[in-house]
């Protein structure tokens, strides 16, 4: 999943290196230094520049899951997702009109069709689960533990549909699977926190890495940031329609600064300048290190759900969470070695083949 599935934090929409076409025009003023050198300019990016990005990528979208718990408080979960994307998607949308015109919008039905269902696995299954149980009062921290298994669930997808995993990822996804199971144990939730909230963001990270298989399967727009605007578009109506249905309304008398604040945040840098700075990184540095984002993200976030929204941290959340980001780690490692041995070609390393893992 290295290239295509992107655990934002909170699950991120998928993201492609076409990308990096709107990251050379510089279209993000927070990470315009570290952008500075596009894949294809005439010179190399820097470390430095490399590791800005890369930090850009740790810490926002380690802290997205603390944001969301603000935007919660007083805002309807899925109707503020739903926002969320539909307002990224047409920034976007916007900005791909004014730079390359009406053509960069070609694409068949049965394309767009593919790309909207995608939006409805990532955002509706992966990220609208998420935001639910930390409605319910999950902790944050605890979440993105939870959804840092994505990796182990895209191993398990893959050997079911015959790609059979090399022996040390097999080992690892062993770990994780025990790791993911001592998370779910009472221990490492909070009093009043049942298991069925805890379950559901397993099952949102199932149909994350679902969608995220999928798309490396099907048909999808030839441009790929066409391709991310209409999973948003496609995610994001079936976060408003859901949510609708399941009887969420806006009070706008109740909400609270916070929760505006933390819903821009998502918005601006969750879904806009870390996935540039992510996207960025697909095309100009190695994809094992892209890849660490998959087991710092969660550290970052228990972090920051620890110091700022005094989150506990229980010995079996510390024991859960650590087999868990060393089995991610183990895989993202043997999954990394699996490609170079297969002497991947340049659009790979630039994370075209989307089935890769995080």
């Amino acid at each position: 999943m290295l290239k295509r599935l992107t655990t934002h934090g909170a699950l991120a929409p998928a993201l492609t290196p076409a990308w990096r076409a709107w990251l050379g025009e510089g279209v993000s003023a927070a990470v315009a230094p570290v952008v500075a050198s596009v894949p294809g300019s005439p010179s190399a990016p820097s470390g430095v520049r490399v590791w800005i990005a890369l930090s850009l990528v740790y810490v926002v979208w380690g802290s997205t899951y603390l944001a969301i718990v603000y935007v919660v408080e007083s805002l309807p979960p899925l109707l503020s997702a739903g926002a969320r994307f539909l307002t990224a998607s047409a920034l976007l949308g916007i900005f791909l009109l004014i730079k390359r015109g009406p053509r960069a919008f070609r694409a068949t039905r049965r394309q767009l069709l593919s790309a909207g269902g995608i939006g409805l696995l990532l955002l509706l299954g992966g990220n609208g689960g998420v935001t639910l149980a930390e409605h319910q009062h999950l902790p944050s921290g605890l979440t993105a533990l939870l959804v840092a298994g994505v990796p182990l669930f895209v191993v398990v997808l893959r050997a079911l549909g015959r790609d059979r995993p090399a022996g040390r990822t097999l080992v690892g996804v062993s770990i994780g699977f025990v790791g993911l199971a001592v998370l779910l144990l009472p221990g490492a939730r909070p009093q009043g926190i049942s298991l069925l909230v805890a379950a559901t963001v397993v099952g949102s990270s199932v149909l994350w890495s679902v969608g995220s298989l999928a798309a490396s399967r099907i048909e999808l727009p030839a441009d790929a940031l066409l391709t991310t605007i209409v999973e948003m578009t496609g995610g994001g109506i079936g976060l408003l329609i859901v949510g609708g249905l399941s009887g969420e309304r806006l009070h706008p008398d109740q909400v609270h600064l916070s929760s505006v604040l933390g819903l821009v945040y998502l918005t601006v840098f969750g879904s806009m300048v870390a996935f540039t700075a992510y996207s960025w990184l697909l095309g100009v540095a190695p994809v094992s290190k892209v890849a660490t984002y998959a087991y710092v993200n969660p550290v970052v976030a228990v972090l920051l759900g620890a110091a700022i929204a005094n989150e506990t941290l229980t010995a079996t959340t510390v024991v859960g969470g650590g087999l868990t980001l060393v089995a991610v780690a183990v895989v993202v490692a043997a999954e990394g070695r699996r490609k170079n041995e297969l002497a991947q070609t340049p659009v790979e390393l630039q994370g075209r083949d989307r089935s890769s893992t995080t």
